[in-house]
């Protein structure tokens, strides 16, 4: 089954020195790559920072965009990793060993394929 593990940091994450970020990226990477070879791991992605995004909402018709995020929050989507294992309990056994979860929150959701039910 696949689930997306998306990976929520805080406001302190960018306060973090650039050693310790890079530190803790190549030890995700180490995770990674343990699951690509087992061939579990699907694609993921660092996100640049939230003031980069801009959100796109159709109403009546009117295209609005807004620059930054949809939200004001103290966690942003700082990444995500597409996985195929097992169950549930894989997903967060695996959530659980990367060290993101240990500076943020891994949230696991299954992913739904085929047309809405």
């Amino acid at each position: 089954m696949k689930y997306m593990l998306l990976i929520y940091l805080d406001e302190a994450w960018l306060n973090r020195s650039l050693a310790e970020r890079q530190q803790l990226y190549w030890a995700q990477v180490k995770v990674t790559d343990e699951l690509a070879a087992r061939g579990q791991y699907l694609g993921g992605n660092p996100l640049h920072p939230p003031s980069t995004a801009t959100s796109v909402r159709v109403r009546d018709g009117q295209q609005l965009l807004t620059d930054g995020p949809f939200a004001e929050t103290r966690e942003h989507l700082g990444g995500y990793m597409l996985i195929d294992v097992d169950n549930l309990d894989e997903a967060i056994a695996i959530a659980a060993r990367g060290p993101l979860a240990s500076v943020g929150t891994i949230e696991v959701r299954p992913v739904r394929e085929g047309q809405p039910k």
